[in-house]
């Protein structure tokens, strides 16, 4: 009987032989309207002291993909509202955008610009995943955002 597994948060107590419990169940997390404008840990908790969020409705973070009957089959490009990006990199409507680059280039910039011309000029919904140091950032951006009304109360 043997187990291998990725932590997902803390491991404190965790050793060689302790007795450990298969839940059945995938990772889920809430999603839904109660979920905008919060943070969240890679497990789905909350961590931004503003309430629980156990009443949620969940998603397993696997799932199948959507049916191709139930994607857009026409591509739009999304107008992001800054002309150099819209002119030399347009994005796809709907889809996954990454900004990639080295240390000062203004990539943090950029991600608000987007979140905000989204929100105020789409009245879409963004998702901002950090990784490592990038959760500082997403911290200042979300500060950021709700001094500026991009994210209500």
């Amino acid at each position: 009987n043997r187990v291998r597994a990725i932590a997902m948060s803390a491991t404190d107590g965790l050793q060689r032989g302790v007795t450990v419990y298969d839940t059945k169940a995938p990772i889920s997390v809430p999603v839904g309207k109660t979920t905008l404008g919060r943070i969240f840990n890679v497990l789905g908790h909350p961590i931004d002291n503003l309430g629980d969020t156990s009443g949620n409705e969940t998603l397993p973070i696997h799932r199948p993909a959507p049916a191709f009957t139930d994607l857009e089959t026409k591509p739009a490009i999304f107008e992001t509202g800054i002309k150099v990006v819209d002119l030399l990199a347009p994005y796809r409507r709907g889809g996954k955008i990454g900004l990639f680059g080295g240390a000062g280039v203004g990539k943090t910039v950029l991600i608000m610009e987007l979140i905000n011309n989204i929100a105020k000029a789409h009245g879409g919904v963004s998702v901002f995943g950090g990784v490592g140091e990038r959760t500082r950032e997403g911290n200042d951006l979300y500060m950021e955002m709700k001094e500026s009304g991009v994210i209500n109360e």
